[in-house]
């Protein structure tokens, strides 16, 4: 019975064991199988190297945006307000109507001079044959001589008075087109300074139309940088309130007259305003390059991620990315200069980098 009972305890044991080793051998695969669920897959990116190079000294200034065209559009005619069809915050395009005058009078003085002109003309055509006629007779001798230079400057005389007739109706025909005034260039308007009803005396301004196709920023720039600037030389420009994205302009004039307290001299950029979104006065940060060098680190600006307040770039070492935070000291073409713990030949993620995370493996594609 001993026996028997030890051999029953020792199978059960075994099977025990047995039964301990295949679940630990399955806890220990699931893990595994969990694991390696929990790394996250290789993301496709593009790489450049971190290079070292020589670039200009930058300095960054405050200044004011302004239209470059601006103009009161004024009437060249007097006459009644009959239509004004814009108003303040408008876009209005070349050739569209800013107001209409009322231009009756003008309407009856033109048919009046179309009948003095006809009339002309008839008498002209009477006087044309009366000279044929009398020139013929003169060429016989069946004439007097007066009676001749009395049918030729007959004729001259409604000659004449047909043309002024014609320049009297063109003079009414522009000052009834002068009723209508259109824009001269395409732009938004500023200021109303009139309305219907009113009387607008020649040359009454109308509206004040300022055109932001092309906008020019004033910088107040100090005497030991200004003398490093040319006209056309390369400026950046941000305006904060509308964008993150830097405007390229040139500088379009270094004024010959400072401010002798500050020590500062004018600068213009002009640049090109995209979609209009540039209005006059706003803040802008325009960004010069001087003509002192300097050795920095250089980046693609593509590898330049924005998180918030602070840049930083991401790194490819072992086949992961790992991001560090860097400072941006200038812009070059489609470089930029940085600082921070990079050195050349360092490998930068210029594409992908918006979705990587710290240490997410990633897959370098050409």
């Amino acid at each position: 019975m001993g026996q028997t009972h030890w051999r029953k305890f020792v199978g059960c044991a075994t099977w025990a064991v047995l039964f301990l080793v295949l679940l630990m051998s399955s806890v220990a695969h699931a893990q595994a199988k969990a694991k390696k669920h929990d790394v996250p897959p290789a993301v496709p990116v593009k790489v450049a190297p971190v290079v070292q190079g020589t670039v200009s000294e930058q300095i960054t200034l405050v200044g004011n945006t302004e239209a470059i065209a601006r103009s009161t559009i004024a009437a060249e005619v007097s006459g009644l307000v009959k239509d004004f069809p814009v108003r303040e915050g408008d876009f209005v395009k070349k050739g569209e109507v800013l107001v209409r005058l009322k231009s009756t009078d003008l309407v009856l003085g033109l048919k009046a001079a179309v009948a003095t002109r006809e009339k002309a003309r008839a008498s002209l055509l009477f006087a044309e044959k009366e000279l044929a006629r009398h020139t013929r007779l003169k060429d016989a001798d069946s004439i007097a001589a007066r009676k001749y230079d009395e049918a030729l400057y007959q004729h001259q005389s409604l000659k004449q008075e047909v043309l002024r007739s014609e320049a009297e109706i063109e003079l009414l025909k522009d000052n009834i087109r002068n009723k209508t005034v259109v824009a001269p260039f395409t732009g938004f308007i500023a200021k109303e300074h009139t309305q219907v009803g009113e009387w607008l005396p020649v040359g009454g301004p109308v509206v004040t139309l300022v055109d932001l196709a092309h906008v020019r920023i004033t910088v107040d720039v100090p005497e030991r940088y200004a003398v490093q600037l040319l006209p056309q030389d390369p400026v950046r420009i941000l305006v904060a309130s509308i964008s993150d994205e830097q405007f390229l302009g040139k500088i379009s004039a270094i004024l010959p007259e400072g401010d002798t307290h500050a020590r500062t001299f004018p600068v213009r950029v002009s640049l090109i305003n995209p979609g209009l979104k540039i209005r006059d006065g706003m803040e802008a940060r325009a960004t010069f390059n001087l003509g002192s060098k300097k050795n920095a680190l250089l980046v693609p600006k593509d590898a330049i991620v924005t998180a918030g307040t602070n840049r930083l770039v991401f790194i490819v070492a072992g086949s992961v990315a790992q991001p560090v935070n860097v400072r941006v000291t200038g812009y070059y073409d489609g470089n930029v200069a940085v600082e921070g713990p990079l050195k050349p030949g360092d490998y930068v993620v210029i594409r992908g980098n918006e979705r990587l995370r710290p240490g997410q493996p990633v897959e370098i594609i050409k």
